[in-house]
């Protein structure tokens, strides 16, 4: 029998996962990251030049994690992709039965990058998510950060971004933002949450028996609520940034009472002084390379208009032909959760048996950790209220410095209603990160003033559709020009 290959795509905890039971399952694994170590944001160390005695002190499952990543590097079927990017999926001829090929640029010591082509016979998605910030007015001034850059910073570097900080958005990645900031050596002033208390309590405990299973990630939250209280940081409800300030960097933050709707209590306003802001509105699907895959996506547990994932089955396979997907892409629920769904993809992207008696068990506690993501929207979802917090010359896109005036007004406008004719209209999603930070934003204030939403679930990214954007990742001409090193796997 001819031993399948298989490419893993990200090496967070569900890629790692994806890529060890692959293993197990006798394949040849290919796994790649941008990164230089595996690990991902949850698991991001500090540099091993920097000597650190105590690496694990800010890291949970640190031990577990560490054997995984050495069983899975050390493995003798594995082919470790440090600083690899996936630029390009080409999709295979219709009527095909085969997976995508990946387009790889190889990380270089000197000189240009090289092309790589790899044609694997199962593909593993586990691109993970970036932070979704909404706009306020003074977000763009430099020291305002998002709350997963300040933790990287903070974790990976050991660097406090400010030595007044405050800590401000939804959801509990907040918690262990502001803790790492303590550890770095920030003051955290305060960390505030937009969600009303009750609000928040209802979403978590309407069905408390579906949280019986995370006692792990239970007792995580409040080993990080400990470490607030016990340094005497105040954790604020149903307040919110509504704007940042200061003379050429910031300076000052205002917050206020915000309704369950987030809209803004009139006369609770309070100006605060820090030097530096960590902001963040949850998490929002790194879907490139599912979308180029041609992967069918679907909305997300908390109803929200730009709130989607990869949809997948039982056996976390996509609607495309030889690609899973596990993690974040598929829903937002942790890292326990993101690990099951990769062990679960990796075993069955390697062909390992259907019925193996560790299926069961893995399937259970993947629909656990779903039932984990829905109780997370539940409890924090994004409130309609807040764009009432822009101004009209508040910036929405960062890269092409487009405003809120200019995105209502082609929101409104009956001859730009069209998705793509807006985008052209406002430039909008045009820049560098062609609508990754900006596109959810940009597609939620569409909707609220009543630009017409195309048919179907929506998608993150600015201007969906299934060849939108055929480059996943920045590519210089000449690194295109240069010809690409063909291989048949890992």
């Amino acid at each position: 029998m001819t031993r399948r290959t298989v490419v893993v795509v990200g090496a967070g905890p569900a890629g790692l996962a994806a890529a060890d039971t692959a293993l197990a399952a006798g394949a040849d694994v290919a796994l790649l990251d941008a990164a230089d170590r595996p690990g991902g944001q949850y698991h991001r160390m500090l540099p091993e030049a920097y000597g650190a005695r105590a690496p694990q002190a800010i890291q949970h499952g640190h031990h577990a994690f560490t054997r995984r990543a050495h069983r899975v590097l050390d493995h003798p079927r594995c082919s470790w992709w440090a600083g690899a990017e996936v630029w390009a999926l080409e999709r295979p001829e219709p009527g095909t039965v085969a997976p995508p090929k990946v387009h790889v640029l190889s990380a270089a010591p000197r000189g240009p990058r090289r092309r790589h082509v790899l044609a694997p016979d199962a593909l593993v998605l586990a691109t993970g998510a970036h932070d979704r910030v909404l706009p306020f007015p003074g977000w763009d001034l430099p020291g305002v950060y998002t709350a997963g850059a300040a933790q990287a910073l903070a974790k990976g570097e050991r660097l406090a971004v400010g030595d007044r900080v405050v800590v401000a958005g939804t959801g509990p990645f907040l918690l262990p933002v502001a803790v790492s900031l303590l550890e770095a050596g920030s003051t955290v002033i305060e960390v505030v949450e937009a969600g009303e208390r009750v609000r928040v309590a209802r979403g978590w405990l309407d069905h408390p028996w579906e949280l019986g299973a995370q006692a792990g990630k239970s007792g995580e939250l409040l080993s990080l609520a400990t470490a607030l209280a016990r340094r005497r940081v105040p954790y604020r409800f149903g307040r919110a940034v509504v704007a940042a300030r200061g003379d050429g960097r910031v300076e000052e933050v205002v917050t206020a009472a915000v309704r369950t709707d987030w809209s803004v209590v009139p006369g609770t306003e309070r100006t605060t002084a820090v030097d530096a802001v960590c902001v963040g509105h949850g998490f929002t699907p790194r879907l490139e390379l599912a979308v180029a895959a041609g992967c069918a996506l679907r909305p997300g547990p908390g109803g929200a208009s730009t709130d989607v994932f990869v949809g997948v089955d039982g056996d976390q396979a996509t609607s495309a032909p030889g690609v899973y997907a596990c993690g974040e892409i598929t829903g937002i629920a942790g890292a326990p959760a993101a690990r099951t769904e990769g062990a679960l993809a990796g075993w069955l992207a390697a062909g390992g048996a259907p019925d193996a008696r560790s299926l069961a068990a893995l399937r259970r506690r993947r629909d656990q950790g779903r039932a984990f993501a829905r109780r997370l929207a539940d409890a924090h979802p994004i409130g309609s209220g807040w764009p009432g917090w822009l101004r009209p010359d508040t910036v929405v896109c960062r890269c092409e410095e487009t405003d809120y005036a200019t995105v209502r007004a082609a929101a409104e406008d009956a001859t730009a209603g069209e998705a793509r004719v807006a985008k052209l209209a406002t430039r909008a999603g045009l820049g560098p990160c062609q609508g990754r930070i900006c596109g959810p934003t940009v597609a939620e204030l569409r909707r609220l003033h009543g630009a017409p939403q195309p048919p179907g679930p929506p998608t993150a990214p600015v201007d969906p559709g299934p060849q939108h954007r055929p480059l996943a990742a920045p590519i210089r001409l000449g690194e295109l020009a240069r010809p690409s090193v063909e291989e048949s796997g890992p």
